[in-house]
């Protein structure tokens, strides 16, 4: 037996997600504990049915539940040129979305 999952579409990155299990997407604008749904779906396998998108499944979505917001570890950008004293060190952390994906 073969676990239903779905492919998606969000913040220019594609996820593999099944029913039930958590994922970190980039930031969306909405408050915690709203509803998502993601409508864009490049593939789906239910009950061992493959069905592919071209690029999108036409009325396939996936509902999820935003957890929280928050933000990622700290990236260090360090910029760096030889022989001229130049020397640039800066953080990043990027803003994520927790969601937890309800039904495909």
């Amino acid at each position: 037996m073969t676990k239903d999952f779905a492919i998606i579409q969000t913040g220019g990155k594609q996820y593999k997600v099944s029913a039930g299990e958590k994922l970190k997407v980039e930031k969306l604008g909405i408050a915690e504990g709203g509803a998502v749904i993601f409508d864009k779906v490049l593939l789906k396998c239910e009950g061992g049915v493959v069905t592919i998108g071209v690029p999108y499944i036409v009325g396939a979505t996936v509902e999820a539940k935003l957890v929280k917001n928050g933000h990622g570890r700290t990236k260090i950008v360090f910029k760096y040129h030889s022989k001229t004293r130049f020397r640039k060190k800066k953080g990043h952390r990027q803003l994520y979305s927790e969601t937890e994906i309800a039904k495909i």
